[in-house]
């Protein structure tokens, strides 16, 4: 099978990265398979087991898909009819009601449910090119992973939960101790430190002597890579209870609220999980290989003339509030 993968990103991944991880791993993992890829992405991109074609800006996805592609997996909404069958996974949030495309597929199974669909895959990562993790090895802090300036990822909020801990501290990996673009965000206490943007062997080794991740978003998290991530490296979540988080944090792995004072009680107790579960159950579940089975079961339905939506995905309710409760 020949798979055109679309994104309008530029790979690989130079930092964290989101999608282009995800796309990056299933690429290599369908190669594997003995399957052939094709990226259609962004100027710059470069891989060594795939061709690279680049987006052209001017022109129709349409009219840029190879003649001797079998199926097109679109990471963008689709810009007119494609000439081949395709898919379209949807990574983000909208908050408003319109129809998304019949053969859309989300990325977890709460994501896919607030849009009225049953049609999902969950992210998986090749954790070949992550470091073996050091269960063992000494640890003295937690951890934030994501967007600081982005509001709804609440930096703050993890920061709040640290500083009512007796003594934890906090490394934010996604952000600086100034910061203008949230109105001026000056971050005082000298039990929270900031690495800025991190990623490659920074960031992992960074996660290496974390505790554990807090994770307390304010919205409807559609999947959270720094969930799988983290526990791969061995750290349980403490986050809160929105989105993808109760689906890919059992009791066994972590402690999800959206009251700051319980979870800084559970991150007093962080000792009490296993390293070793929270690294085995991300590595058996949120793999790339188990990712690229489940969509070559998409790609196999539209391929045979099927939808993978009876009717149009439509977000069923609107969210009123800015952000989701956090106390």
């Amino acid at each position: 099978m020949h798979i055109l993968i679309v994104d309008q990103s530029t790979i690989p991944v130079k930092k964290y990265g989101g999608t282009e991880r995800v796309i990056w791993s299933l690429a290599k993992e369908l190669v594997q398979m003995g399957h052939k890829v094709t990226f259609l992405v962004k100027a710059g991109s470069h891989c060594d087991f795939a061709k690279v074609l680049i987006i052209d800006e001017t022109r129709k996805l349409a009219e840029q898909v190879p003649p001797d592609v079998d199926v097109v997996h679109l990471n963008v909404l689709p810009d007119g009819e494609m000439p081949k069958p395709y898919i379209v996974t949807f990574h983000g949030n909208i908050n408003h009601q319109a129809d998304l495309d019949l053969n859309t597929v989300f990325v977890s199974r709460n994501h896919a449910a607030r849009f009225g669909s049953a049609s999902y895959v969950h992210n998986g990562l090749d954790w070949n090119e992550y470091p073996k993790p050091l269960l063992d090895n000494p640890r003295s802090y937690f951890h934030f992973l994501g967007d600081a300036s982005w509001r709804v990822k609440n930096v703050k909020g993890a920061i709040d939960v640290i500083t009512k801990t007796k003594q934890e501290r906090l490394k934010v990996l996604g952000g600086h101790r100034i910061n203008f673009r949230m109105g001026f965000r000056l971050t005082l206490s000298p039990r929270v430190s900031f690495a800025g943007m991190v990623g490659g062997a920074e960031k992992t080794n960074l996660l290496q002597g974390s505790k554990g991740l807090i994770f307390p978003v304010r919205w409807n998290e559609p999947f959270g890579l720094a969930i799988t991530e983290s526990l791969y490296m061995g750290c349980p979540i403490f986050g809160t209870p929105y989105g993808s988080l109760p689906e890919l944090v059992h009791n066994d792995v972590g402690f999800l609220s959206n009251n700051s004072t319980a979870l800084a009680q559970a991150v007093e107790g962080a000792d009490a999980f296993s390293r070793r579960l929270c690294h085995e159950y991300t590595a058996d579940v949120f793999n790339s290989k188990k990712m690229a089975e489940a969509y070559l079961e998409k790609y196999q339905v539209v391929m045979n003339g099927g939808k993978l939506n009876k009717k149009h995905p439509r977000l069923q309710q609107v969210q009123q509030e800015k952000f989701l409760d956090w106390k």
